[in-house]
């Protein structure tokens, strides 16, 4: 196997496929990349317990001498192409365990692992695409996945929710303090799903669409997604289970809404968070707002050990409704806030035991719910 690349085309390539090599695996074959060189194209192939990526080179940015197939140690070809400098690097297998890469002046020879021990990964090959745009569905990824659960008690909640109904797509994701939704109208023939992908398989998928901006083609069966690009393939598998119907802790009824700009709201919460105490549950921030008679809200935080914080803060509009005081995490505010496109948000209260809502004013299909903290 022998061929030659430019050094800029391959490491992102890499990078891409480096999104699905495990941090730790009972089988070491799967640290490898695996490459697969044809006479007019090569495949890069990684994959762990839950993702599966596929990159697909074309003979225009190649130049092969000689086909075969190999498994190089990723971390360590990643991290050499990181460094050197040269513009073209060649690989060159030299003995059946032993690849040469060359780079100007520096030559690299790094033991190959046995590519035969490689498992096969089968890519989902079905009809009948869900077709996305990239961009949405990454604005969708950041809009959404910071509120899946990161505890492994309950595994449905550590997933987004997709679920197209009526040609509309929801997406949902709550760790049972939070809950953040977005909906959005599909153009697309596809039967009704409901499915659940994995919070990290998301995170990686979403670091790939940074650098890609066409529609994708996405694939489902009862264990698996397929998003299809251009030229790479992303497989996660599916959370198991039923996610919990969300619909049900909404309130219908708002009795207090207040407008805010969003960036001085967040400022706010920051600072006034600086010496808030610790959920016993969550192990947040937490901090109290309260609304007053002539509609000024108060922002405060009383920690026995260290201090107080207290700050007023001016509605971006008129307030609506009587006086109220709550409690809640300022991490999930915070998050939330940053979520939005919006400079206007509206914070829309049921009860001082309620959950609430945050909506944006440019983000009519977004909604973040907080749950409250009980104070005395």
């Amino acid at each position: 196997m022998i061929f030659s690349i430019e050094r800029d085309t391959l490491l992102n390539h890499l990078l891409n496929v480096q999104k699905g090599l495990p941090h730790k695996t009972p089988l070491p074959i799967l640290y490898a990349i695996k490459f697969e060189v044809h006479e007019d194209h090569m495949i890069l192939t990684s994959s762990n317990t839950d993702v599966a990526i596929q990159v697909f080179v074309d003979a225009t940015d190649l130049k092969i001498k000689q086909t075969g197939k190999v498994a190089i140690p990723g971390r360590y070809l990643i991290e050499i192409m990181r460094k050197i400098t040269s513009s073209i690097v060649e690989f060159a297998l030299i003995e059946e365990k032993i690849i040469v890469i060359k780079a100007d002046r520096s030559e690299f020879k790094l033991r190959l692992m046995d590519v035969e021990d490689y498992p096969e990964v089968d890519f989902l090959d079905l009809d009948n695409p869900v077709i996305l745009d990239s961009q949405l569905l990454k604005t969708v990824i950041k809009e959404t996945n910071f509120a899946t659960a990161t505890s492994e008690k309950r595994p449905i909640l550590t997933g987004v929710n997709f679920k197209y109904q009526d040609k509309e797509l929801y997406c949902v994701a709550t760790d049972s303090y939070r809950l953040s939704q977005k909906s959005m109208k599909l153009k697309t023939n596809s039967k009704n799903f409901d499915i659940v992908l994995p919070n990290k398989s998301l995170d990686e998928l979403s670091r790939i669409l940074d650098n890609y901006n066409d529609e994708l083609e996405l694939y489902i069966n009862p264990n698996k997604v397929l998003f299809k690009m251009k030229n790479i393939l992303f497989q996660t598998r599916l959370l198991e289970g039923n996610y919990p119907d969300t619909l049900r802790i909404i309130p219908k009824e708002f009795p207090v809404e207040i407008p805010f700009n969003k960036e001085a709201l967040l400022k706010a919460v920051e600072r006034v968070s600086l010496l808030s105490p610790k959920d016993r549950e969550t192990n947040y921030n937490i901090i109290k707002l309260s609304l007053r008679a002539d509609h000024v809200v108060e922002m405060s935080s009383t920690n026995h050990e260290i201090g107080d914080a207290f700050e007023e803060i001016i509605p971006s509009g008129d307030a609506i409704g009587p006086v109220i005081k709550i409690a809640f995490s300022s991490k999930y505010l915070v998050e939330a806030l940053k979520s939005f496109s919006s400079n206007e948000v509206v914070i829309s209260f049921a009860g001082e035991v309620k959950p609430f809502i945050i909506k944006g004013e440019l983000d009519a299909n977004l909604l973040h719910l907080i749950l409250p903290v009980r104070i005395e």
